[in-house]
């Protein structure tokens, strides 16, 4: 095939313990999948059906020194598990949905706030405020058949070594099987799509020169400085 320009570099995540790499092919995030976020957003925690945004494949980074995002005055951490998918599929059962899964890292979906609380306010897209450039640091992948399927354990990110937010992944209101299938009714899944499961409370500002650090219990870590 002859393209009439060079195709743009795949994008990637390193694999724990390994020298081959996981292709991104695209992000899928949950939105307020812990209570006590949805709570904190100003929204009802009851089990309604799970809402979902997405982020480009190319958002994704392995963190170290970033630079500060454009564009913003008010940009949030929001520490999660991620889920890296092995095995596509339509429709997929709960049942089945872990066969479905590759393995695990901890992620950050970073938002520029002020932009996300503008589109609401104007009934518009959020993507300007979840999609931007270098916008989900995440840990290296983790296979599931070295770790299982984690379904509880500390998750938390801490800023200039203050804990910020702190959860446990039991308290997701969606499953990582129930959002999994759920999101397979309405898009086939393929090998190289990334999940992110939600976050607990306490998001907060990050300013030029913070370092955040996010821990996921039996997953991994993932470091990130901004700069100015």
């Amino acid at each position: 095939m002859q393209y009439v320009i060079d195709p743009p570099p795949r994008a990637f995540v390193p694999v724990a313990g390994e020298t081959s790499v996981f292709p991104v092919r695209r992000i899928w995030c949950v939105g307020r999948n812990y209570a006590d976020h949805a709570r904190e957003m100003g929204a009802d925690p009851t089990r309604e059906p799970p809402f979902f945004f997405s982020k480009p494949g190319d958002a994704v980074n392995t963190g170290g020194s970033l630079p500060f995002p454009v564009q913003t005055a008010d940009l949030h951490h929001e520490i999660e598990l991620v889920v890296a998918i092995g095995r596509g599929g339509h429709d997929i059962p709960v049942e089945d949905a872990l066969g479905h899964v590759y393995g695990y890292a901890v992620g950050l979906d970073m938002t520029r706030r002020d932009i996300q609380a503008e589109a609401k306010k104007l009934a518009r897209p959020w993507d300007l405020a979840k999609g931007f450039d270098q916008s989900c640091p995440i840990s290296p992948i983790v296979p599931a058949a070295r770790i299982g399927h984690p379904s509880e354990g500390r998750i938390e990110v801490a800023v200039n070594g203050k804990v910020q937010q702190s959860g446990d992944l039991a308290q997701m209101i969606w499953s990582i099987p129930e959002a999994i299938a759920y999101l397979s009714r309405f898009v086939a899944l393929a090998p190289g799509d990334l999940l992110m499961t939600g976050t607990p409370a306490g998001v907060s500002s990050v300013k030029p020169g913070d370092t955040l650090r996010g821990t996921c219990e039996g997953v991994g870590e993932i470091v990130v400085t901004y700069g100015a």
